[in-house]
């Protein structure tokens, strides 16, 4: 998958996880429409997911407008997050929060936007979807 010139807004996650670097979105043949998106082709552990569905009962579009956060499980995959990926979901939800989704995501476009083919590079993996290179210098 080419990086798009774009990131959709909705596939930035309750949680502050950007969908378009997610293994699932990168791997699947069709991929998912993201966290805010339908459940079209979206895997299950997606559509049942605790966080964003506890955002969407509480009426958030993203984990960051409760009051409750950061809440017991948003801390649990941030640190997880952490130490897998080196990546703070947590920081991403307040540069959404403090700056909107449209810039997070054009600052995301440079992060994982791979410089030999232009494909997305995954957080998961740190593996381009297109050329399969992997990402020596790390995000």
């Amino acid at each position: 998958m080419k990086m798009p010139p774009v990131i959709p807004a909705h596939l930035f996650a309750p949680c502050g996880m950007n969908c378009m670097v997610c293994y699932v979105h990168l791997k699947a043949r069709k991929p998912c429409n993201g966290c805010l998106g339908d459940d079209l082709h979206k895997p299950e552990r997606c559509k049942t997911c605790q966080i964003k569905n506890c955002a969407h009962q509480k009426g958030h579009a993203y984990c960051f407008e409760c009051a409750d956060f950061p809440c017991k499980p948003i801390k649990n995959l941030e640190k997880s997050y952490n130490q897998r990926y080196n990546v703070s979901l947590v920081e991403n939800s307040i540069q959404v929060k403090m700056k909107g989704v449209a810039v997070f995501q054009v600052q995301e476009l440079a992060k994982w936007t791979c410089e030999k083919c232009s494909g997305v590079i995954s957080l998961h993996d740190q593996q381009c979807s297109e050329c399969h290179q992997n990402d020596a210098a790390g995000r």
